[in-house]
């Protein structure tokens, strides 16, 4: 088997010596109950790839989270100051992880949804080189522990998904996820509320190569903390697409608007020269007023589509200015010891 993953220092983890470093990393609010049974199945070594990691990031939890953790040799834990939500707990984790020089990144949940025996098939195609994010599938379409409303509404997601990043993705919203350490040097989360759709579409805009396999999955019978209900967690996915809509393309999403209002507008202008034509036009100014708000509110909404295109161009080059920083911060910084714990409070402004 080919293993063409090399690490920051050069060196081919399977010909140099010893395997990918690799960090499994479990986001917490009030996980105590649930924690041991995610912690037992977390496979030690992956063969073939190398030892396993465990990080666990507490998002503010008023339960025995860390003190679980603790007992069960979680090996890095991070506190945060106060309920940060998913998102930025997620970006916490990520970020530590390659500070400790984590070469493959596996994000799972508290909740014990995933199986912790499918964290094998994740790895496998980042050491082996055929991709940079891997999605662990839950088969929405087949898995009965979905109602028939949540797999519609799983089809539609992952739809606008491939639209807007141009990855099939069948379950674009899965926790159960592993990164590539460039991939994780690449993400920057702008949200709080969860990641599973921006860093998608942001990896699709970047050009990495991201895969899905099919996990194993448990019913989990407590309600999801991320949102309170299922309307409230659309409504708060969508705000992100739209919000990634903008950020990445700005200039299609702009320029059609655009270009509609105007379109729209000279139907209103053409109906009242019809009239002014035929000695009616009196009594259809507001046809013209109308279609004149529209036609000029579509030209500014054009002029903004330039102008935010100009903006997103500078924003990529920022991006791939603070890459390049990432890494070489990275490269500098001296990777601990596998084995190495961490037990550290964590805060962001």
């Amino acid at each position: 088997m080919n293993f063409p993953i090399r690490l920051a220092d050069g060196r081919n983890p399977f010909r140099d010596g010893p395997g990918l470093r690799v960090l499994v990393q479990i986001p917490c609010y009030n996980e105590a109950e649930t924690l041991p049974a995610v912690l037992a199945a977390i496979p030690e070594l992956i063969d073939g790839v190398g030892p396993v990691e465990i990080q666990v990031i507490d998002d503010g939890s008023d339960d025995d989270t860390v003190e679980v953790a603790r007992r069960h040799g979680v090996h890095h834990i991070l506190q945060q100051k106060g309920n940060k939500g998913l998102a930025r707990s997620f970006q916490t984790g990520i970020e530590h992880a390659v500070r400790l020089g984590a070469d493959i990144i596996v994000n799972t949940d508290g909740d014990n949804q995933y199986s912790g025996c499918s964290i094998p098939d994740l790895v496998r195609p980042i050491a082996e080189g055929r991709a940079d994010i891997v999605l662990g599938d839950r088969r929405p379409g087949e898995n009965r522990a979905f109602s028939p409303v949540k797999r519609w509404l799983q089809r539609c997601g992952s739809a606008v998904v491939r639209v807007l990043s141009g990855i099939d993705a069948p379950d674009a919203v899965t926790g159960f996820r592993a990164y590539s350490r460039d991939a994780a040097l690449s993400i920057t989360v702008m949200t709080r509320f969860s990641y599973t759709v921006e860093t998608l579409i942001h990896a699709g805009q970047r050009g990495l190569t991201v895969v899905s396999v099919p996990v194993e999955t448990h019913v989990t019978p407590r309600p999801s903390r991320l949102a309170r209900t299922t309307r409230h967690f659309i409504s708060r996915q969508l705000v992100t697409m739209l919000r990634s809509c903008l950020m990445y393309r700005s200039l299609e999403t702009f320029l059609v608007a655009g270009l509609a209002m105007g379109a729209i507008g000279v139907l209103p202008i053409l109906r009242f020269l019809w009239f002014y034509a035929i000695g009616e036009g009196d009594g259809h100014v507001q046809s013209l007023i109308l279609g004149s708000v529209l036609v000029l509110a579509g030209y500014f909404t054009v002029v903004v589509a330039f102008l935010s295109d100009i903006v997103g161009t500078n924003r990529r080059l920022t991006e791939e200015a603070l890459i390049r920083l990432r890494r070489l911060e990275s490269d500098k910084t001296d990777r601990p010891a596998p084995g190495h714990r961490t037990r550290a409070t964590v805060g962001h402004d």
